[in-house]
């Protein structure tokens, strides 16, 4: 028996942005919407009209969106009560965005029904109707989101089921469940929405679901099993509080693991990349460990787990890597074998032999660096520069001679100022030069760049986007030593550099060399 289609319904824009340090201009939203259709979404939710002059400004360009596939839903409330739905000023402004779709939700739970809303509850699903009916009489289609669905079925099947029916005489295309409080576990929502599938055989139903209690996919994948063929999420879960079910994760699992169909089916190769973006938009951190997209997700450290991996490849990963977008990683570590190596190796772009004396060595130096407090885990270009130098490949821009680094304070009410200059040689040419900034490691990096800007004019698009300082062996106070982690970028790679020493300056000068002559390095391959 084949499997019903399901139906992605993304409430980014949305709900999204009720997130922690989310937001979204209306130009962003646009870019997300076209990105959204491109990869197969169903529904788009735009906002909320009306709430916010930017939502209505996003309403107002999408209508001039050329969608293949996707449509735009406005978003709102039932009427309020004891108003007439058209006279109520929320449901004229939804009508107003000319979205194809209306998403309005209401009470289900008592509780919010007469301690919050504060109404009857004959008069709350008088509301539900009223607005449903009055929204499809105007040519729209209506998803009714009944908010706590599942903590009012809890508290009062009876009512909440009610309120379903309503929303369905209303004319309802699509009634969702939603775990609004984000607390359901899986046995009991899907209990519930298998019994609202069989009460509403003829409606089409949905699940939204939060993630407070950490389990939002697993109940949002439960709601499909149990019947309902429309599920609501957002990309990399973000959403208020803890954030809502995650869609990159939910749609790999309905398709690779679960073997729904949906309109994105055959666009799950772009996943990653989507996610990467709404990361860059939201000015957010990509979460490495997130499943399927992020960046460890089909890495390997321990030696046994690469080697496994090189001889058969789903030994210790659960799909292809390729099939989201994503790829296999290898770490080299204090844990590495010759097998990581050589994967890290031919990942890097290096060639080792296996086989050749030199192997062992340059695994040996890697622990002995690993056990000096270098990691190489965030820090891929120093590894490739440190593995041709081992090899004899590596082929320097410039040598480095000397530095000083001098920090001043001239008064208490002054800022402190770092000077810093340096000295490299450029085929067979000293080069002097002095820069200040307000901390020694931006002087460091000025000065290098000005001594090698006239040979290399391209530094000037490389850009030092993160620092990172770890203490190790705190034990010893300020003797301690340092390790320093920079990832640069230069538009169209991003690198990351590592640099180890009990002085903070010399863990930093390290950094910043690598990631220079990195850059180098990949100009000089184009």
């Amino acid at each position: 028996m084949s499997k019903a289609k399901v139906f992605i319904y993304d409430t980014t824009l949305r709900d999204g942005t009720q997130g922690e340090g989310v937001s979204f201009s209306v130009t962003d939203k646009l870019r997300i919407a076209k990105k959204f259709d491109q990869f197969g979404i169903d529904y788009i939710e735009g906002g909320w009209p009306g709430s916010n002059p930017r939502d209505m400004a996003f309403f107002e360009e999408a209508k001039k969106l050329e969608l293949k596939h996707a449509k735009i839903a406005a978003f709102g409330s039932t009427r309020r009560g004891n108003l007439a739905a058209k006279d109520d000023p929320q449901l004229q402004t939804l009508l107003h965005a000319e979205t194809p779709v209306v998403t309005i939700f209401g009470k289900t739970w008592l509780l919010h029904v007469t301690e919050v809303l504060r109404v009857e509850p004959e008069e709350n699903l008088r509301m539900i109707e009223d607005s449903v009916r009055f929204l499809k009489e105007n040519g729209r289609e209506v998803i009714y989101d009944a908010e706590h669905f599942y903590d009012g079925y809890t508290d009062s099947p009876e009512y909440a089921l009610k309120t379903l029916e309503a929303a369905v005489r209303g004319g309802a295309d699509c009634i969702a469940l939603c775990d609004t409080n984000g607390g359901m576990m899986v046995g009991a929502l899907a209990s519930a929405t298998q019994a609202v599938v069989e009460r509403f055989p003829d409606t089409q139903v949905g699940v939204h679901c939060h993630n407070d209690a950490g389990v939002g996919v697993a109940v949002s994948l439960a709601g499909i099993e149990a019947g309902a063929t429309h599920v609501q999420g957002t990309f990399n879960g973000y959403g208020e509080r803890v954030g809502n079910a995650n869609l990159t994760t939910i749609i790999p699992n309905l398709r690779l693991k679960l073997g729904f169909e949906m309109n994105c089916s055959g666009n799950l190769e772009s996943l990653r990349d989507i996610s990467l973006f709404l990361s860059d938009l939201a000015n957010q951190s990509h979460d490495k460990k997130a499943p399927y997209v992020g960046l460890s997700a089909f890495t390997h450290k321990g030696g046994a787990h690469a080697d496994a991996t090189k001889k058969v490849g789903h030994s210790y990963e659960h799909i292809k890597p390729e099939k989201v977008g994503n790829k296999q990683r290898v770490l080299i570590s204090d844990m590495a074998g010759r097998s990581s190596l050589l994967m890290k190796a031919q990942e890097l772009g290096v060639n080792i032999d296996r086989d050749s004396p030199e192997t062992k060595a340059i695994i040996e130096k890697l622990k002995e660096l690993e056990y000096s407090g270098y990691e190489y885990e965030s820090a891929d270009a120093s590894l490739r520069l440190l593995l041709d130098k081992l090899i004899g490949q590596h082929k320097p821009h410039f040598e480095f001679e000397g530095y000083r680094v001098i920090v001043e304070k001239r008064s208490p009410d002054e800022p402190t100022t770092s000077e810093a200059t340096i000295k490299v040689n450029v085929d067979g040419e000293p080069h002097y030069t002095v820069a200040e900034s307000s901390g020694p490691v931006g002087a460091l990096d000025s000065a290098l760049r000005l001594a090698l800007s006239k040979t290399y004019p391209k530094l000037e698009d490389l850009e030092l986007k993160d620092y990172k300082v770890r203490i190790l062996a705190s034990q010893a106070g300020a003797n301690s030593k340092t390790r320093v982690l920079i990832e640069s970028a230069d538009g169209e790679e991003i690198w990351g550099t590592v640099g180890a020493s009990d002085n903070i300056i010399e863990a930093s000068w390290q950094a910043i060399r690598d990631s220079v002559e990195y850059k180098l390095m990949l100009d000089g391959n184009k």
